[in-house]
């Protein structure tokens, strides 16, 4: 693959672009690019004569077109709540910035088919409201849905609190429309189940993060609105004691657990010293917790609540529950769900931390939370653990957070050896370094260090031949 040379764009090509999305479809004021430039943690500023806001397909198509024809790289982007910093473009400002946020339509709705078909650019939260109102669910859910956009969700494959049982971004996407690195349209946007005809496109690019091309469009799937949902905030002896109390409940409930979300006392902590509005769910403070939550149909509604207590019963009776608060309103449910999507905010009021998106097998949760820590707390004498998150398919968001007596500087600088431990270990119990978030700028150190040669080099040989001339997001994942 070739290599650009990054350079000052030309303000021909510049022109060019202008004159395909018009003066609505254009920033160049300083200002009021600012808020493409900077990614969600604050790790990256980037800089770009121009961020281009196409309104249509053949507008991107025409836009990637003439940057392949001049050798002018483009940074994709969605509503920039990336957590790696692959939507934002590098420093030296040689890049042009797409921004999909003017592509916001929902195409079509297909209710009997279980199927919407959106623009790149439309808000999740709008997907899931497009849904409701034709009497179907989409489940994709995570905390920035009010500002995420589909085609980012897609591109990073995203994860989010319902995958136990629907799976990530990934499973939920029957197909796709996105523009090739040389500007051609590809038309993938079937609603079929089943389609055995060859390779399987759709998934070159999604989790590609704008490396392999553009999503401009998905068709993705809807299911039947839950007639119930319960949730309860479970108290748990232990890890392992969490990790039991999930298989339990996936066997007795005939596999209705949607969401199963661990939280460490400390974290709880956080959010209530933190975070206003807060309260703590028990009167009694206990060191490990789960947020769990069934769904069912109609057909097995009015079962569910009982189902839940028998879960939550058992548990007691053989000790790994501890105590349960059922959510009895949907209030009560959405002040436990505070909590649990408050830690990250919570955390940044304890100076630097050391963040990272962990999966491991689901049955080696436990062992990986219990043996990390120890090890860290060794290596890093008063260092505050932060774990938590989606215990039901092994996602971890293992964060730690500086010693209370230690500098963010010293801290910072010990940052690479705590990612080697964790990641050590992580690959060593068969997990990935990246659950849900990605790879983007931020790890693709990690990502040569423990993926295996043989698939970078496939990688590598993808990216190659789709984007020889290396226009797409150059200097991300790979």
């Amino acid at each position: 693959m070739n290599v650009i040379a990054f350079r000052e764009i030309d303000q021909a090509v510049l022109d060019r672009l202008h004159a395909i999305v018009g003066d609505t479809g254009v920033i160049t004021d300083d200002y009021d690019k600012s808020p493409y430039l900077n990614d969600e943690r604050g790790y990256y500023t980037g800089a770009t004569p121009m961020v281009v806001r196409p309104a249509s397909t053949e507008e991107v198509s025409e836009i990637v077109r003439i940057c392949n024809e001049t050798r002018t790289p483009i940074v994709p982007q969605g509503g920039n709540t990336g957590l790696c910093g692959g939507a934002t473009p590098y420093e030296h400002g040689g890049e042009i910035l797409l921004s999909l946020t003017r592509m916001n339509k929902v195409r079509d709705i297909d209710a009997l088919n279980y199927a919407i078909t959106v623009e790149a650019g439309v808000i999740l939260a709008d997907v899931q409201t497009a849904a409701e109102e034709a009497d179907r669910y989409f489940p994709l859910s995570l905390g920035g849905e009010g500002t995420a956009r589909i085609g980012g969700n897609l591109s990073t494959n995203a994860g989010g609190t319902g995958v136990l049982r629907y799976g990530p971004a990934r499973d939920m996407c029957l197909g796709l429309e996105a523009v090739l690195p040389d500007g051609r349209i590809w038309n993938g946007l079937t609603g079929l189940r089943k389609d055995n005809t060859g390779y399987d496109l759709k998934h070159l690019f999604i989790g590609a993060e704008g490396t392999l091309g553009i999503i401009t469009a998905a068709c993705l799937k809807l299911f039947p609105k839950p007639a119930d949902i319960q949730t309860a905030f479970v108290a748990v002896g232990n890890e392992h004691a969490a990790v039991d109390l999930l298989a339990r409940a996936r066997r007795i409930t005939d596999d209705r657990v949607v969401t199963f979300e661990y939280m460490p006392r400390d974290a709880i902590a956080l959010v209530l010293k933190h975070v206003d509005g807060t309260r703590d769910p028990m009167p009694t403070a206990y060191d490990h917790y789960v947020l769990m939550e069934l769904a069912a149909g109609e057909a097995a509604a009015a079962e569910l609540r009982a189902m839940l207590e028998k879960v939550l019963g058992d548990g007691l009776e053989d000790g790994i529950v501890l105590d349960a608060v059922f959510a009895d309103s949907g209030q009560q449910a959405a002040d436990f769900w505070k909590i649990r999507e408050t830690i990250p905010e919570a955390q940044k009021y304890e100076g630097a931390s050391s963040k990272h998106d962990i999966s491991v097998p689901v049955s080696r949760v436990a062992d990986f939370l219990v043996e990390t820590i120890a090890d860290l707390e060794k290596m890093v004498p008063g260092i505050r653990p932060c774990a938590f998150g989606h215990v039901g398919d092994g996602n971890i968001h293992f964060n730690l957070s500086r010693p209370a007596d230690m500098s963010d500087g010293d801290f910072r600088a010990m940052e690479p050896e705590i990612h080697k431990a964790v990641y050590d270990r992580t690959v060593f119990m068969g997990g990935s370094i990246s659950a849900e978030h990605g790879i983007g700028r931020l790890r693709r150190g990690e990502l040569d260090t423990y993926k295996s040669p043989v698939a970078l080099d496939v990688m590598r040989s993808i990216k190659a031949t789709l984007d020889p001339n290396g226009i797409m997001n150059p200097g991300k994942v790979l």
